[in-house]
């Protein structure tokens, strides 16, 4: 069997976590249509509910991240792509936070589909980032 690292944890984290935060918005923005057949609560209430795991996965993604930054600082400092790289993706984290915000707070539909939107672009742009940076 392959021996564990730090580096293993570090990075099974992160990606659960991005797992938890893109993956579970695309699969609510999947789910609402239906749900919304069962009352306009319904998917109010799965919003919710998922809100309290997305949170508690943006802010792991927060804190693997800069575990993240931390390890790779030497591909930072002899790098100016990938420091370019890593800068415009705290950008597009930073955007998705907070969209999610405001797209938590909305209540008219057309704050919720825009912040929505948004939200979901900029996380899906992380994640490619993310992958780019780790390639």
């Amino acid at each position: 069997m392959l021996p564990v690292s730090w580096d293993t944890v570090r990075l099974f984290l992160h990606v659960l976590a991005a797992t938890v935060w893109v993956g579970g918005q695309l699969t609510l923005a999947a789910l609402v249509p239906a749900l919304r057949r069962f009352g306009a609560e319904v998917p109010r209430a799965a919003a919710r509910r998922f809100n309290q795991v997305a949170w508690i996965a943006f802010a792991l993604l927060i804190v693997t991240g800069i575990w993240n930054v931390a390890a790779a600082s030497s591909d930072i400092s002899h790098s100016a792509s990938y420091r370019d790289t890593l800068i415009v993706k705290v950008v597009v984290v930073s955007i998705s936070g907070i969209t999610a915000a405001l797209h938590a707070r909305a209540r008219s539909a057309v704050g919720l589909a825009v912040f929505g939107a948004l939200t979901g672009v900029s996380a899906l742009a992380a994640l490619f980032l993310g992958v780019l940076l780790a390639g």
